[in-house]
C-alpha cells in the first residue's frame, strides 16, 4: 500500500505482451486506470456512455458492408420492420407496432442512442397497424447475460446452477404423442393466426436471427420468434451466432419459427388431436408450435427443413456426428437417442466439427449447428470431462435436479423427466414418424465450450462412417466392418433397442427401428439418402462400421453394459487405421466381419457368443433380433437404390440369412 492510500495490482506489462490493467482504490471507490475516464454525473448518464457488445462473436464468413451508408436510426428501423412483417398474422398483415427493448426499462431516462449498442432500446416509429393487440416489445438477440436476467426475473423454474449454467423445465409431457399426418393450408394458418395472435398480445418476445450450414456458399437465415428467455438461449446455443456486421446486413429470414409453446391449439380445428401441435409449412417457410415448451422441437424442426432443402442441392444431410483426426482424417457417427453419438463424436484426441447434424456435400462435411445437445443422464467429469466442463454460464441445462442450497446438479436424478408429446403435421405429402422424448435431461451449449472445436465447423470428405447402435438384445458384436451394402443396409434400418426405464410400460428389450437414423426428420424416402451416402462413400473411399454400444453376456436384465472404455478403444482403433487391417471373422446369421483382437479390448468380448452362459438362449434371442430385422425391411423391398439394381439386389442381400 502506498502512503497515500492508493493500492495498486500488477505490472505495466502482461501476457504476450498485452498491457495490464492497473486497479487502483481511490477515497474507497475502484476504477480501471487503463483507459480514459468516464464522466457521468448519474447512473443513467454512466449507462448510456457504456457501449454494450451483446452480439456474440463467433466468426462465420467476412463481414459484408451493403448497408455502410445507412445510418443507424434508418437501419434499426428496416429491421423491425422487418420483424413486424414476421409477426403480422393472416387478417392483420401489418402485425403490431413493435417497439425494442425491454418494458421493465421503459420508464427509465432516455438513452442517447448514439452510444447505445445497434440492438438495445431504440424505438423509432413504425405505422400503428389496425390491430387491437398490445403493442409487442421485442427483444432482439440478447446475449445469454441479458437472457439469464430476463429467465430468472420472470420464468417459473429457472435457476442457477452451481456450474454457472441456467437450470430451467421443458414442461415435459407424459404418454405418447400422434404420427405425423399431413393437413391442409387452411389449417396450418388456423394454428398459426393463433400462434402469433398470442405473441403478439404479449408484453414481449423475443427475436433471434441466426444461421444454419457452416458451409457459407449453402447457409440459410432463420428467425426465430418466442416468448420465453430459455427458448431464446436455447436457439442462441445451437444455431450459428452471427456477427454484429452480419446482422446489420441480415435481410430478410429464409425461414421463421413462431414458438408459442405456453399457448395451446385448438383441440376443434380440424386435424388437431390433443392440445399440442407442431406445424410445419415447406411452401411459407414457417413452423408454429402450440403447447409444447419442449426447446428441442425448434431444433428439430429446422432440421427437417435442412433433409429437404440440402439434398435438392445435391447435398446429404445426416443425422450424425463429427470429428476430425489431427492428419484430417473424418468420421461420422450415426446413431439414435442413447446410442453414445456425442460422447463418441465429442473426442479430446480429435476436433469436434458437430455433434448431431451436418451436411457432406462437394467439398465435404458441414455442421448444420453452431452448438452441441447433451443427454445429461448419468453424467460424469470422469467419464465424459468435455461435456461435464461445457456445462457453464451460458449453458442451458433442462429438467435438472439439483441441491436447494448449494445449487450442485444430481445427474443420476431422472425425476423430471417423461415423455415430451410431439406431433408434427406437414404441409407436404412426406414419409414422416412420431420421435418420443425421453429421460430429457439435457445440455445445450455453444460449440466453442468443447476446447477442441473446429471453428468453422467444417472438414473434408469422411474415411469413416460408424453406426451405433446400442443393442439391448445383448447379441451384435461390439465392433463390426461393414462393405457398402452392409452399412447401406444398417443405415436403412437404423436399428437401436429401448430398455426397461427409458419409457413408460418396457419390461424387456424392444427393437426400435429409425431409417437413416432419423426417420422423424427426413422429408424425402430413405432409400433417396441411402443412395446418396452410397455414391458418397464410394467415390471419397469411406469405410463403413457398426459399433454396439450396448448389452454384452445377455440381453438387459442379465447381461452388462459394454465399458464406454472399451468402445472408445474399438473408436480409437477405427481413427487410426489400425482395425482395418486387422485379421477378421464372419458371424452366422448377420453375416458380420468381427476383429480378432482389438488394442485395450478382451478378444472374448468381440464375439458375443463367448459371452453367454447359455449358448441356446443367446441362438434363440439372435434369431429373435434377426427376425425383427428382416420385418423391418420389407417395406423397402420394392425400392431401387441407385441408378442400377445391382446395388439394391446387394442390399437385400446384405440382412440376415436364418
Amino acid at each position: 500500500m502506498a502512503a497515500n492510500g492508493e493500492i495498486k495490482v500488477g505490472s505495466a506489462a502482461g501476457r504476450n505482451g498485452l498491457p495490464k490493467i492497473q486497479t487502483a482504490r481511490q477515497n474507497g471507490i475502484c476504477h480501471d486506470d487503463s483507459g480514459p475516464t468516464v464522466k457521468a454525473q448519474t447512473i443513467d448518464e454512466l449507462h448510456s456512455l457504456q457501449k454494450k457488445k451483446s452480439a456474440p462473436n463467433t466468426p462465420i464468413k467476412g463481414a459484408q458492408a451493403a448497408f455502410a451508408t445507412m445510418c443507424e436510426e434508418d437501419r434499426q428501423k428496416q429491421q423491425l420492420q422487418s420483424i413486424s412483417a414476421s409477426l403480422a398474422s393472416l387478417t392483420r398483415e401489418t402485425g403490431p407496432k413493435v417497439v425494442k427493448g425491454d418494458p421493465a426499462r421503459k420508464s427509465e431516462t432516455p438513452r442517447q442512442v448514439s452510444h447505445v449498442s445497434h440492438h438495445h432500446y431504440f424505438t423509432p416509429t413504425i405505422d400503428v397497424s389496425d390491430s387491437a393487440l398490445k403493442f409487442t416489445h421485442v427483444l432482439y438477440n440478447l446475449s445469454p447475460a441479458e437472457l439469464y436476467e430476463q429467465a430468472i426475473k420472470n420464468e417459473h423454474g429457472s435457476f442457477i446452477s452451481s456450474s454457472g449454467a441456467l437450470a430451467t423445465l421443458s414442461g415435459a409431457k407424459t404418454g405418447r404423442g400422434s404420427p405425423n399426418i399431413e393437413m391442409d393450408e387452411h389449417t396450418f394458418m388456423v394454428n398459426r393466426e393463433r400462434a402469433v395472435d398470442y405473441l403478439n398480445s404479449l408484453d414481449k418476445v423475443f427475436v433471434n436471427d441466426q444461421f444454419l450450414n457452416w458451409d457459407p456458399n449453402n447457409q440459410i437465415k432463420v428467425r426465430i420468434v418466442s416468448a420465453r428467455a430459455y427458448h431464446s438461449l436455447f436457439m442462441h446455443n445451437m444455431c450459428i451466432r452471427p456477427t454484429p456486421e452480419e446482422l446489420e446486413n441480415f435481410g430478410t429470414p429464409d425461414f421463421t419459427i413462431y414458438n408459442a409453446g405456453q399457448f395451446p391449439c385448438n383441440r376443434y380445428t380440424h386435424y388437431m388431436t390433443s392440445s399440442t401441435s407442431v406445424d410445419l409449412n415447406l411452401g411459407r417457410r414457417e413452423m408454429v408450435i402450440l403447447g409444447t415448451q419442449y426447446a428441442g422441437e425448434m431444433k428439430k424442426g429446422l432440421f427437417s427443413v435442412m433433409h429437404y432443402l440440402m439434398p435438392k442441392r445435391q447435398i446429404l444431410s445426416l443425422h450424425s456426428g463429427c470429428n476430425m483426426g489431427r492428419d484430417g482424417d473424418v468420421a461420422l457417427f450415426f446413431g439414435l437417442s442413447g446410442t453414445g453419438k456425442t460422447t463418441l463424436s465429442t473426442d479430446h484426441n480429435r476436433f469436434l466439427i458437430g455433434d448431431d447434424e451436418h451436411c457432406w456435400g462437394e467439398d465435404g462435411v458441414s455442421n448444420i449447428e453452431g452448438g452441441c445437445y447433451a443427454k445429461c443422464i448419468d453424467l460424469s467429469k470422469e467419464k465424459e470431462p468435455d461435456i461435464w466442463n461445457a456445462i457453464k454460464f451460458g449453458t442451458v441445462l433442462e429438467n435438472v435436479v439439483f441441491d436447494e442450497h448449494t445449487r450442485e446438479v444430481d445427474y443420476t436424478e431422472k425425476t423430471v423427466t417423461g415423455n415430451a408429446l410431439v406431433i408434427t403435421l406437414l404441409i407436404l405429402k412426406c414419409t414422416c414418424f412420431l420421435l418420443d422424448i425421453t429421460e430429457n435431461t439435457r445440455a445445450a451449449y455453444p460449440i466453442e465450450y468443447i476446447p477442441n472445436a473446429k471453428i468453422p465447423c467444417v472438414g473434408p470428405h469422411p474415411k469413416n462412417v460408424i453406426l451405433l447402435a446400442c443393442d439391448a438384445f445383448g447379441v451384435l458384436p461390439p465392433v463390426s466392418k461393414l462393405n457398402l451394402a452392409q452399412t447401406m443396409y444398417h443405415f436403412i434400418s437404423g436399428y437401436t433397442a429401448l430398455v426397461a426405464g427409458t419409457e413408460d410400460g418396457i419390461k424387456e428389450p424392444q427393437a426400435t427401428f429409425s431409417a437413416c437414423f432419423g426417420a422423424a426428420f427426413i422429408m424425402l424416402h430413405p432409400t433417396k439418402y441411402a443412395a446418396m451416402l452410397a455414391a458418397k462413400m464410394q467415390k471419397h473411399g469411406a469405410t463403413g462400421w457398426l459399433v454396439n454400444t450396448g448389452w454384452s453376456g445377455g440381453s438387459y436384465g442379465s447381461g452388462s453394459r459394454i465399458k464406454l472404455a472399451y468402445t472408445r478403444k474399438i473408436i480409437d482403433a477405427i481413427h487410426s487405421g489400425s482395425l482395418l487391417n486387422g485379421n477378421y471373422r464372419k458371424t452366422e446369421v448377420f453375416g458380420l466381419e468381427i476383429p480378432i483382437e482389438v488394442e485395450g479390448v478382451p478378444s472374448e468380448i468381440l464375439d458375443p457368443v463367448n459371452t453367454w452362459s447359455n449358448k441356446k438362449a443367446y441362438k434363440e434371442t439372435l434369431l429373435k433380433l434377426a427376425g425383427l430385422f428382416k420385418n423391418n425391411f420389407e417395406v423397402f423391398v420394392n425400392h431401387k437404390i441407385g441408378k442400377d439394381g445391382k446395388l439394391t439386389e446387394e442390399i437385400l442381400g446384405a440382412g440376415p440369412v436364418f
